[in-house]
């Protein structure tokens, strides 16, 4: 990796564009980036940090604040670089997220961060990637390490290097694992942790169910749970339960066996004794129920007689039936008739009533009939023309209301559609008028406000200005205070150099190795950290007196800007002109907002006048058209009623319909008199037959009379049950005589009764016997086959807990060696730390092959693998070994210069041992930030020949200090220098 072209926009300390051109530092090989404290020296590392990776080192990435403070609002920050990767030429721009101001309204929005990839080809830029993803993975690829790796081998941090030589085991095992990948071990252990804790919850899981087996057993064959029990113990313990159940199942079956044949003896015995008991009742009902029949004889002789009766009269009971509804209906005949003629002698006024003046009456009132009917259209027409006459005079009556009351309405329209008129004018008037009043009121508001603003201004303008003068005398101060400090320290100057000299060095003033009489600083003699700190309290108050400079400056212009706003007249006399305006235009804006309900009132009152005019006009007509209707309805009604008035004379009826219903009631009493006449005949020749066939059937049945057939009928039911009683009776007889006439049914009658209660208690103890037995072998029967069952399962479980509890053993051993718990482990070192302890061997290797030529064959480091002070692991500890005097020591007995020496060369050898993990990558820039102001002219001049060895190959080494020596001993220079306005680069040789 080759650096070219860095060019820098509001970014950290430098708000407007510097750029770096890294191709004609190269020309030298060493370069020094210089500036004084806080002016920007480190942010150009992390400018090109961010270009290539988006982040920048240390913990200034977590602040996210990577935009200048003093850069101009809206310009967007923005780092360009050029460099060449893997034998190719790139350009990338980055943007960080930043926040800029809205384009409309105020406030602020957030800008996301941008990334631009493009590679020079054929002298073009082509576009490869806009994506951040996508180019965070290609730049790793191509540099060949991630952004921490980088950070730590092509930008050698500030204040990193003593940090990692004296840092503690576990914390130097973070900065290696991140830097040489190898968290797949730390992978392993916790892979290895997890399982041991899954594979412990498992079997603590597979031993609670043994447990629960072993609970149930114990429940099912009612004894206690062994204590303390083994694994191996359990498997013959359940097997001996299983055989006791056994056991006592099959003594259990014996004694059923037993039970069972004495049950069987006694049911037999109670069985016979039931049977005869049985057949003695059935013998003894059968005597009874033979007395019985034999006392009911009379009554079954009574019964068969009136059963032959009821048979033979069933043939005469239908014609009975028969000569009962003829002579019914003869009767029935006989009074209609009479009824019917003698009303048809009252309504038809005839003497004498027979069928042929009924025939004759019923013609005259059928003719009179047709010539009624003919006449009922005329008689409908005359009461629609009446009706409608009715309805003429009432519309008449309506219509001159009507006409009326709309002249009296259109009369009085006149006057009020003026008044209308002139209320519209005046509202639109009003309207018109608003606009120039709501802009004299919103005028006098502004200066009201501007009065109010001179006030509060003018108090904050006369604190600023307090304020200022304090920061002007502060800024004396504190000026007259560093002064005072620069000349003590220029006057300590000798005790000091004196301070600085090593054992065995060179005075940097005389040149001699000698020092018999080293001058002695005074216990209250100012140092450069106190100069340094007077010089940055000084610059502090400048730039907090500058900052009053400017909120004065500030607040006199809007002074002056309210005071022409608020205008010459007094706050007073505008609230007053403010308030009477305002009550105006409040009285217009309310007749403004009537204008349109009053030019709509206008328009209804002319909408009116029309609309009269018309409704007048119409009922005018109509009343005209009535008048004649109503003459016409007059004269067809008169000619209609005198029609209707000849039908009805002599009549009595009041209507044309009246009438039309009496001449029909008339033909129709003549036709039903005339009906009930022949009817009467006809019911007389029936009852004659019906009462001559009677007689016959009752002689041909036997019976004396017709009244002894009727006497000795029953209905259908009757006979059947009387049947049904004859019938039972002799199958009664018949069964009770075959009953009596078995054989040995006399001597079993004239028989003891047997003890049948004796009998049923002797097998109820038997049986109450079988049952408990059969009882107590399902119990063990059950038992046996619950207890065979939970010892396959407690079988079946243990083979499956025995290769989980063997896997769990050889697990948690093996995750304990890998975390160094294990006292196998005789380092206590984890695994991931093992790895990484022959990684930092490597970098010990390495480093000490610089560290012998900068310290003058002095020191060099250890790799060991015992724990430090406080640690509770081992694997990464160093120390350092000073072979003067044959002795190992803890980094932290180093003075300052010799820190940054070992640290420096432990640094560089880490990026030599990254870079080759990485395949070797060239990396043909480096960086070295701070330190070197602590080291002694001689190892200084070692360390910069090392320095020098890194330029070995084209390299180009960037050295970053603020160090006066560094300038006189690095020609070429990049110089950072800041200012209120930001931060600016040069370039100096």
């Amino acid at each position: 990796m080759r650096l070219h072209l860095l060019e820098v926009t509001a970014f950290g300390p430098f708000a407007d564009t510097v750029t770096v051109d890294f191709d004609h530092l190269s020309d030298a090989g060493l370069f020094l980036l210089s500036g004084a404290t806080g002016a920007g020296k480190t942010s150009v590392l992390d400018a090109v940090c961010f270009a290539l990776y988006g982040d920048v080192p240390g913990d200034r990435n977590a602040a996210r604040r990577l935009r200048s403070d003093q850069a101009a609002p809206g310009v967007r920050p923005r780092v360009t670089l050029e460099t060449t990767l893997s034998g190719r030429r790139f350009r990338l721009v980055r943007s960080p997220a930043w926040e800029r101001p809205k384009k409309r309204g105020s406030g602020f929005t957030t800008e996301q961060a941008s990334v631009t990839l493009s590679e020079r080809v054929d002298g073009e830029w082509q576009p490869l990637s806009s994506r951040l993803d996508e180019t965070g993975h290609l730049v790793t690829r191509l540099v060949g390490m991630n952004v921490t790796q980088f950070t730590q081998v092509a930008m050698l941090p500030q204040g990193r290097f003593q940090a990692f030589l004296r840092a503690r085991s576990d914390e130097r095992h973070k900065l290696l694992q991140q830097l040489f990948r190898t968290g797949r071990f730390e992978q392993v252990e916790g892979w290895l942790r997890d399982r041991r804790i899954a594979l412990r919850r498992t079997s603590d899981m597979s031993r609670q169910g043994i447990a629960d087996l072993v609970s149930r057993l114990s429940e099912t064959a009612d004894v206690p749970v062994p204590e303390d029990w083994e694994v191996a113990d359990l498997q013959p313990w359940a097997t001996a339960l299983v055989a006791d159940a056994l056991e006592r199942r099959d003594r259990a079956a014996a004694a059923v066996l037993v039970a069972a044949g004495h049950e069987q003896e006694t049911r037999t015995h109670l069985e016979q004794a039931r049977a005869v008991v049985d057949r003695r009742r059935r013998l003894e009902a059968a005597a009874a129920e033979r007395d019985r029949i034999d006392a009911m004889a009379d009554q079954h002789a009574t019964a068969v007689a009136s059963l032959d009766a009821a048979r033979r009269a069933a043939g005469v009971v239908p014609l009975h039936r028969l000569a009962t509804t003829a002579t019914s209906a003869h009767l029935r005949a006989e009074a209609l008739a009479h009824a019917t003629t003698e009303r048809a002698g009252d309504v038809l006024g005839l003497l004498v009533v027979d069928a042929d003046t009924l025939a004759a009456a019923a013609g005259d009132a059928l003719d009179k009939a047709a010539a009624v009917r003919a006449a009922l259209p005329r008689e409908a027409r005359m009461r629609e023309v009446d009706e409608r006459a009715v309805d003429a005079e009432r519309e008449q009556a309506e219509v001159a209301t009507r006409l009326t009351a709309l002249s009296r309405e259109r009369a009085a329209l006149p006057e009020r559609l003026v008044a209308a008129r002139a209320s519209a004018q005046e509202a639109t008037a009003a309207a018109a008028g608003a606009p120039a009043v709501e802009a004299r009121v919103a005028d006098l508001h502004g200066r009201l406000r501007a009065h109010r603003d001179l006030l509060s201004v003018e108090t904050q303008l006369d604190a600023a200005r307090q304020a200022l003068a304090d920061a002007s005398a502060a800024a004396v101060e504190l000026r007259e205070r560093w002064l005072d400090l620069r000349e003590a320290r220029l006057d300590g100057m000798a005790a000091e150099i004196a301070g600085a000299l090593a054992v065995g060095a060179c005075c940097p003033v005389c040149g001699s190795a000698d020092h018999p009489h080293k001058a002695t600083s005074h216990p209250d003699a100012p140092d450069a950290a106190a100069e340094k700190a007077a010089l940055k309290a000084l610059d502090d108050a400048k730039a907090t007196e500058h900052l009053h400079d400017e909120r004065v400056r500030d607040l006199g212009t809007r002074l002056a800007v309210l005071r022409q706003q608020a205008g010459p007249d007094p706050a007073a006399v505008l609230q007053a002109r403010a308030d009477d305006e305002a009550s105006g235009l409040e009285r217009l804006r309310a007749c403004a907002g009537e204008a349109t309900a009053r030019l709509d009132a206008v328009a209804t009152l002319e909408a009116d006048d029309v609309r009269l005019g018309a409704e007048i006009r119409e009922a005018e007509l109509r009343a005209e058209s009535l008048a004649t209707s109503l003459t016409a309805l007059r004269a067809e009604s008169g000619s209609l009623r005198a029609e209707v008035d000849h039908l009805l004379a002599g009549t009595g009826a009041s209507s044309l319909t009246r009438l039309l219903d009496d001449l029909a009631d008339r033909a129709d009493t003549a036709h039903r008199a005339a009906d009930a006449i022949v009817g009467l005949a006809i019911a007389a020749d029936a009852r004659h037959d019906a009462d001559r066939a009677l007689a016959e059937a009752a002689r041909e049945s036997g019976f004396e009379s017709t009244e002894a057939a009727v006497a000795a009928r029953l209905d259908v039911q009757e006979i059947a049950a009387l049947d049904r009683r004859v019938t039972e009776h002799e199958r009664k007889l018949a069964a009770v005589t075959a009953l009596l006439a078995e054989p040995g049914a006399a001597e079993l009658l004239a028989s003891e009764t047997v003890d049948l209660v004796a009998l049923q208690h002797t097998h109820a103890e038997a049986l109450a016997a079988l049952g408990d037995g059969r009882t107590l072998e399902s119990r063990w029967a059950g038992r046996h086959q619950r207890l065979t069952a939970l010892a396959r399962e407690l079988e079946a479980a243990l083979v499956a807990w025995a290769p989980l509890r063997h896997e769990l053993d050889v697990t948690t051993r093996l995750s304990a060696f890998v975390e160094g718990k294990s006292p196998d482990n005789r380092l206590q070192m984890r695994l991931s730390a093992y790895v990484l302890a022959f990684r930092l061997s490597q970098v010990v290797a390495a480093a000490n092959e610089r560290l012998a030529r900068m310290s003058d064959q002095r020191y060099s480091l250890e790799h060991t693998g015992r724990r430090g002070a406080g640690e509770t692991r081992g694997g990464l500890s160093l120390l350092v070994r000073d072979d003067w005097s044959g002795e190992s020591r803890d980094p932290a007995t180093l003075s300052g210069g010799e820190t940054f020496v070992v640290s420096l060369a432990l640094a560089l050898g880490l990026a030599d041992v990254i870079t080759q993990e990485a395949g070797g990558a060239d990396l043909d820039t480096l960086f070295v930030d701070e330190g070197f102001g602590s080291l002694d002219a001689d190892t200084l001049d070692d360390v910069m020949d090392t320095l020098d060895s890194l330029r070995d190959g084209g390299r180009v080494v960037g050295v970053v200090s603020h160090v006066a020596e560094m300038r006189d001993r690095i020609p070429t220079q990049l110089r950072v220098t800041k200012s209120r306005r930001g931060s600016t680069l040069a370039l100096s040789r």
